[in-house]
């Protein structure tokens, strides 16, 4: 089982990039937007399922393990495989994901494509009672008042640099030190940052040696 991958990207397009690991490039397949807008060179660190078929082995990627433990919990829905259950976390975040099977909509699941009217009402059925579990508040934000986009990038940031090896208390810092220094809020621009402050630091502390 392959549970996450991290490394700089090789290639991307629309639904998937190209991780570099260890010499391989191992290709995943993301929700669209801004993971598989990375462009090449970017690091990055994905949660990851591994989806195996007679004929294939496809491996999903996710920003965050929200996304994964949404993602796992759609496609055990009957009718809704990992394909449609990608386009889903394309059009939806999780705590949309959340709130729509909270209020009973289907609406937004009917929006998704290969995603009909039977389908989308029996995501809302099978997932009843089941997304609490995730953390998230009525609001459909995570709770315990971490809602904001900024600081949830950046906590999704430090666990991204803590998967590539660097410890957690240095990779908490960094990132702080870059948001401090005016780096960009966005996933790709903040963890180059970061990581840069790391490797400058690691330099630094070799050269003394």
């Amino acid at each position: 089982m392959i549970a996450s991958i991290g490394g700089p990207v090789l290639a991307s397009g629309a639904g998937w990039v190209v991780v570099s690991v260890g010499g391989l490039g191992m290709r995943v397949e993301v929700p669209s937007g801004r993971v598989s807008q990375s462009a090449v060179g970017d690091e990055v660190f994905l949660h990851t399922s591994l989806v195996v078929r007679e004929d294939s082995l496809t491996l999903f990627g996710f920003a965050t393990q929200d996304e994964l433990e949404v993602f796992g919990h759609l496609i055990a829905v009957s009718g809704v495989g990992p394909r449609s259950a990608l386009g889903v976390l394309s059009a939806l975040n999780p705590a949309e994901v959340a709130r729509a099977v909270s209020a009973e909509d289907e609406k937004p699941f009917r929006k998704v494509s290969g995603i009909g009217p039977k389908t989308a009402k029996l995501i809302v059925v099978s997932l009843a009672g089941k997304l609490p579990e995730l953390g998230f508040s009525d609001a459909g934000a995570p709770a315990g008042g971490a809602g904001d986009p900024a600081q949830l990038v950046a906590e999704a940031v430090g666990e991204g640099l803590v998967g590539l090896g660097w410890s957690d208390s240095d990779a908490r810092q960094a990132v702080q030190d870059a948001r401090d220094a005016g780096a960009p809020e966005d996933h790709a621009g903040l963890l180059r940052a970061a990581l840069a402050l790391l490797q400058a630091a690691r330099s630094g502390a070799g050269a003394r040696r």
